[in-house]
């Protein structure tokens, strides 16, 4: 969070302008209930330091520093420390005391939780003592009217500020937590559902047994994948499983889930669809990786086996299902390779093989 790229940075960034509104707002506020009190030009001056140029400084500050983060940590203490010194500045006047501390202990909360609200509280003890010994002691209960018409802006507006950051931190928090949970279901390498996010694909076959559905499961497996790693480098074989992933995004249909359930081996589920239909999509699936060529690997060649179940109103679990399929699949890679196999819950198998 230090870092000068990073979230750091993006924190400043942030806080700048909750502190421009904050402060240019409350600077009323704070010069109504002074002025019935006559303070030194210096404390005017100063005023109107931290009501109109202190926000950009602060901003410069943090985001030239080598540790933005803990430079904007250091900033909101002084705003806490500077809104101490204003409300014993009026000589404690309620309702503007009141507006100045709660708004500065809404930005601590929203800005460092508790720990940052126990700092901001030290910090504006400190500034009530500071000027307590530069102006002396005091207290005024009576707010005349120009003060509270000075306090409205502060109690409104502000407020509006702080809670549209928040509103923005939080949709940018939700799009980080969608992003994160793409990519805890997704294979780095080619993109598709990873083991684990497939194999929870599997609950489908609860619905297709209680909606008596069509439905499809592929186990799909690399030809002599091991020799590809071995000839050309895994640099190659990352490839292959690269291209594999994208013929399965580019030629499924929308419905379709498709998965790597391990090294070479990849999954499919096909919702919807006839024993007729899945194979006429596994042979396109087929085809196109037969006939994918590198110019740099001429003797580069890619073939599938692929083992086909349907789904069955008797089968005991998607395990089972799955291991229907791995049969298939096993069935294919033993006949030959390059084929595709089409297993049956009654043992009988229906192979459609398509030799180079």
């Amino acid at each position: 969070m230090d870092k000068r790229s990073g979230k750091g940075l993006s924190f400043a960034k942030r806080i700048y302008l909750p502190r421009v509104i904050g402060l240019g707002i409350g600077l009323f506020s704070v010069m109504a209930a002074m002025a019935p009190l006559s303070p030194p030009t210096w404390a005017w001056l100063l005023v109107l330091f931290n009501g109109l140029l202190w926000p950009h400084v602060a901003y410069l500050w943090a985001a030239r520093s080598a540790t933005p983060y803990q430079a904007e940590q250091r900033n909101l203490v002084l705003d806490s420390l500077m809104g101490g010194f204003w409300t014993a500045a009026m000589h404690f006047n309620p309702l503007p005391s009141v507006t100045v501390l709660s708004m500065m202990t809404m930005n601590n909360v929203a800005a460092g939780g508790k720990r940052m609200v126990v700092r901001g509280m030290l910090a504006q003890l400190g500034g009530m003592l500071v000027a307590i010994l530069l102006l002396g002691p005091g207290l005024q209960l009576n707010a005349t009217p120009l003060q509270v018409y000075a306090c409205l802006p502060m109690l409104t507006l502000y407020p509006l500020a702080l809670g549209w950051v928040c509103y923005q931190l939080a949709i940018k928090l939700a799009d980080h937590k969608r992003r994160l949970s793409t990519l805890s279901l997704t294979d780095s390498l080619t993109g598709l559902l990873n083991h684990g996010a497939w194999k929870d694909l599997l609950l489908k076959f609860q619905a297709c047994q209680q909606q008596k559905g069509h439905a499809v499961i592929a186990l799909i497996d690399i030809d002599h994948f091991k020799t590809i790693n071995d000839t050309f480098g895994h640099v190659v074989g990352d490839c292959v499983l690269r291209q594999l992933g994208a013929e399965l995004r580019h030629n499924l249909r929308e419905g379709d889930q498709a998965g790597r359930y391990g090294g070479d081996e990849f999954c499919v589920i096909l919702p919807d669809t006839s024993e007729a239909e899945a194979c006429l999509a596994m042979e396109r699936l087929r085809e196109r990786v037969a006939s994918y060529r590198n110019p740099q690997l001429p003797h580069l060649r890619i073939s599938l086996s692929i083992g086909l179940s349907a789904f069955e109103a008797d089968l005991e679990s998607p395990e089972h299902w799955l291991e229907q399929a791995d049969k298939a699949l096993y069935t294919a890679k033993h006949a030959g390779r390059d084929q595709i196999n089409f297993a049956r819950s009654d043992a009988a198998t229906l192979r459609l093989a398509y030799p180079d």
